[in-house]
């Protein structure tokens, strides 16, 4: 179906968005047709705003609108427990345990060769240097257990390790009520790696 040219470019750009497809992208133009002018306007409003105020908070790089993050600006936080994470959005899902209770870096990617990202890429000397002060006691790795995740970790671990802070590593393998049967291959083997004494 040929669409009018506005609504095809509002297509095409939901399109571009990460897990739209073109149906889902199509839905969401139309809901965008059938709301008030307000709500198409209030909707671009946010987002030119959020890229307008939001930028990297100058400790952790995580995202802000403030000068420093909240969780930085926390006093409550223990700062001798660092926790680093590839994304924001990896930060949130720690976060939304309500366990951790140390403070974060954030490095904004991995190394993928395949991608032409190098660690020079990340904030690596950031979070060398962050670490120069030795009020870090505990570096955790908290990179996704993917090639590049795999990679990034044991890159961090081998320049970490030698200034004397404990480097450890989050565990892998089931996720809690899953099923042994439904498991893949991989999942078991870092499963039976990551196991600990009880």
């Amino acid at each position: 179906m040929e669409y009018a040219k506005s609504l095809a470019r509002l297509i095409g750009q939901l399109e571009r968005l990460p897990g739209v497809g073109p149906k889902s992208a199509q839905r969401m133009a139309f809901w965008i047709l059938s709301h008030p002018r307000e709500d198409a306007a209030a909707l671009a409003e946010a987002i030119l705003e959020v890229k307008e105020r939001i930028r990297l908070c100058p400790v952790c790089f995580n995202f802000t609108d403030e000068e420093i993050c909240a969780i930085d600006r926390d006093p409550r936080r223990d700062r001798s427990l660092l926790c680093v994470v590839a994304e924001t959005r990896d930060l949130v899902a720690m976060e939304k345990t309500n366990e951790y209770k140390g403070v974060y870096h954030v490095l904004q990617g991995v190394i993928s060769p395949m991608d032409g990202i190098g660690p020079e890429l990340l904030k690596i000397r950031e979070l060398i240097r962050r670490l120069e002060d030795g009020q870090v006691k505990e570096v955790i790795l908290a990179t996704n257990p993917t090639v590049e995740g795999d990679a990034t970790a044991l890159y961090l671990a081998r320049l970490i390790k030698p200034m004397g802070i404990r480097v450890t590593r989050i565990a892998h393998g089931l996720p809690v009520g899953g099923d042994l049967d439904y498991a893949d291959q991989a999942t078991l083997i870092q499963a039976l790696e990551w196991r600990r004494e009880i």
